[in-house]
Order: structure tokens, then C-alpha cells, then sequence
């Protein structure tokens, strides 16, 4: 036997101890190789958002634990700077709750980047939560430290002017009825005057932009006091309208109806005249052109007039409030300001803040819903 068929007779399976050798598979080739590679990475991109890790910035966690336990270690070793009277309430159940904020980040950051069994695991939704809220967690628990530092500790912000973070919990349970009451009455009323403001102003819009006899005779009253600050007719207002509240409604409705009929009458009036000389072809009669064409074409600009009308609600509904009602966000606000209650202002400032942060989310998620045929075509 030659050298050639000796090399080759290496890679041939062999026979050992009368047991046959095994079928050889052949090594797979560069191409097969690279083929193979890119099936892998196609694999890897199709695989489910929710089996994949979820938690790879797990010292994000470990971070906000530690913010969070600073703020705790302050509140509680540091003591407070007298203030005038005998201590700021509640110093000790606000470090206390800072502590339990502590452990439950870095409960959260161990269970979701430690080597534990499924079993172990936190759901796959919680741990990407909690990664997104991470840095959100970090900062806020610098400003509350800082806020802490600024007014408790050190007295740089002089009370009764500033308090600290820990007073509020004071507010909020001493002050808890009226302060409650205050809220359904405000919430009240928001919602009764953006109700009649939209549903008012989305039928003005509607009929000045399908119609030309109404457009010619609404168009130049909505140019001329659709303008008007609704606050500039607050005297006007409480004296044409028999109660507070009225006018108040009123007051609320005008700073709503003006945008979403703006806007309402501008997408009435943008839609493509195809769409109508289709709908006409079928049959189309002229009321289904308005309520099955021209209004659902028109519900993105009338969603952003809602947008625009809410946050003009929002300032009305404390000017109004401040000035002829006996319960409300406004009037909680004017009352504290007049007894120098500046901590239970603060109190109700964050509570407006949360409840007009929810209806703007709210009238989203609507949005959402009612405009979902729209998702990846117009950018929201």
C-alpha cells in the first residue's frame, strides 16, 4: 500500500475487536457552516419577546436599593433641625418606609437576575417592569433625600413655608375627609364640563365642516370668541348662571369645546374625496357618508382637540374653583394658602397631579382603542 492510500485509510472507519465501525458523517463544509450560523441568528431574532432574558441591567436594581437606602439611613440617624414646635410628624414611619422600599428593590433585582430554578423565578413581565422603572426609582430617590436634606435636617428651606416629604404623610391622614371631599367634588365637575365642552364642540365641528350653510354662519362666531380666555368670562359667567356650579360647568365646557371643534371641523374637512365618491357609487346615503366616512376619518384630530380641551379644563377647574365654590381642589388650595397650611397645598398639589395624570392616560389608552386600526400607519 502506497503513502496516499495509507493517509487515506486514516480517516476511513476502522473495525476493532470484531465490532463493526460506526458510519463516518462526513465534516461539514465552510458554506454548510455559515449556513447553519444564519439559521441561528434568524432562530434567535423569531424567538418570543417574553423568553428572552429580561433582566440584563440587573445593577440598575442594586443601585436604586442603594439610593433608597441612603434616604432610609438619613432619615432615621440624622436628626431632625427643631422647627419651631416640637418635631416634624412622621420622621420615623417615612424612614421605615424607606427601608421597605429598599428591600423590595433588591428583592426584585436579586429574583430577577440571580441563577435561581423556573420556579424561583419572577414572571418574565415583572422583571422587565421593574428594569424599565429602575432609573426612574434611582431619582426619585435623590430628590426625596435632597428634599429631606433641604428642609428636615438642615432648615435651609425655612417651614412653615417648605416641609419635608415626611409631613405629608400628616396631611394626608389628619386631613384625609376633607381633603377627599375636595377631590370627588373637583373630579365632579372636570368630567361634567369636559362631557358637555366635547360632546358641544364635537357637533359644532362636525356640522361646520359637512356643511357650508352652517359654516358660513359658525364659523365667524367660533373665529371671534373661540379665542376668548374662558377665565377673562368668569364675572360674566356667575352672573348670567343661577349657581356656582353652573357657571363653573360652563366655564369648563367653553375652555373644552373650543379645540376639540377646531379640530373636529378641520378633520371633517381634510378627508379625501375619494373616499365620498366611493361611498356615493355604493349607495351611500348622506348620513352614512357623515357617520361612516367623514367622522371616523376625523377621529385623530378630534382625539388631539380632547388632548388640547383637557389641559385647558384643568386650569379653568382651579380658577373657578378658587373663586365662587365652597369644595373642590382650588378651593382646598385657597383655603390652605389663607391659614398658612402650606404643607396641606403641597398635599393637594400632588394629588391634582396624579388624578390629571390619569385622565390624560386614560383618554389615551381610549385613544388606543377606538384608533387601533391605525397602529403602524400613522406614528403616535
Amino acid at each position: 500500500m502506497n503513502s496516499r492510500a495509507l493517509a487515506a485509510s486514516e480517516y476511513l472507519p476502522q473495525a476493532q475487536d470484531g465490532i463493526p465501525a460506526p458510519d463516518r458523517k462526513p465534516s461539514p463544509s465552510a458554506s454548510d457552516k455559515t449556513a447553519k450560523a444564519a439559521d441561528a441568528r434568524l432562530a434567535a431574532l423569531s424567538v418570543p419577546a417574553r423568553s428572552r432574558p429580561a433582566f440584563h441591567a440587573h445593577w440598575l436594581g442594586f443601585a436604586a436599593t442603594l439610593t433608597w437606602s441612603l434616604l432610609a439611613a438619613i432619615t432615621l440617624a440624622w436628626p431632625n433641625k427643631p422647627a419651631g414646635f416640637e418635631d416634624w410628624a412622621y420622621t420615623t414611619e417615612f424612614g421605615i418606609a424607606a427601608g421597605a422600599g429598599a428591600f423590595l428593590c433588591a428583592l426584585l433585582a436579586f429574583l430577577s437576575s440571580a441563577p435561581l430554578p423556573p420556579a424561583a423565578r419572577i414572571p418574565l413581565r415583572i422583571a422587565a417592569a421593574f428594569r424599565h422603572v429602575a432609573p426612574w426609582l434611582i431619582v426619585s430617590a435623590f430628590i426625596l433625600m435632597l428634599w429631606e436634606i433641604l428642609t428636615a435636617k438642615t432648615g435651609i428651606l425655612p417651614p412653615p413655608f417648605f416641609a419635608p416629604p415626611s409631613s405629608l404623610i400628616d396631611v394626608y391622614i389628619s386631613d384625609y375627609a376633607r381633603l377627599a371631599d375636595s377631590t370627588y367634588n373637583s373630579i365632579k365637575l372636570l368630567l361634567e364640563g369636559v362631557g358637555w365642552g366635547a360632546a358641544v364642540g364635537f357637533t359644532i365641528g362636525v356640522s361646520i365642516g359637512w356643511s357650508r350653510t352652517i359654516n358660513y354662519w359658525v364659523h365667524p362666531i367660533l373665529r371671534f370668541l373661540g379665542p376668548l380666555p374662558p377665565t377673562a368670562l368668569l364675572p360674566i359667567a356667575f352672573f348670567f348662571f343661577p349657581s356656582s356650579h353652573a357657571a363653573s360647568v360652563f366655564l369648563i365646557a367653553l375652555a373644552t369645546g373650543f379645540p376639540v371643534a377646531i379640530l373636529s371641523w378641520s378633520g371633517v374637512a381634510g378627508v379625501n374625496k375619494a373616499y365620498y365618491d366611493v361611498a356615493r357609487t355604493m349607495g351611500a346615503s348622506e348620513w352614512f357618508l357623515v357617520f361612516r366616512v367623514a367622522i371616523p376619518a376625523a377621529l385623530p384630530q378630534v382625539f388631539v382637540g380632547l388632548f388640547m380641551g383637557f389641559g385647558a379644563s384643568f386650569v379653568v377647574l382651579i380658577v373657578a374653583e378658587m373663586m365662587g365654590v365652597k369644595s373642590g381642589l382650588g378651593w382646598y388650595l385657597t383655603w390652605a394658602q389663607g391659614y398658612a397650611a402650606y404643607v396641606n397645598m403641597y398635599g393637594a398639589l400632588i394629588v391634582m397631579t396624579i388624578i390629571f395624570s390619569s385622565l390624560i392616560s386614560l383618554l389615551f389608552a381610549v385613544r388606543d382603542r377606538v384608533l387601533v386600526w391605525q397602529k403602524g400607519i400613522v406614528k403616535w
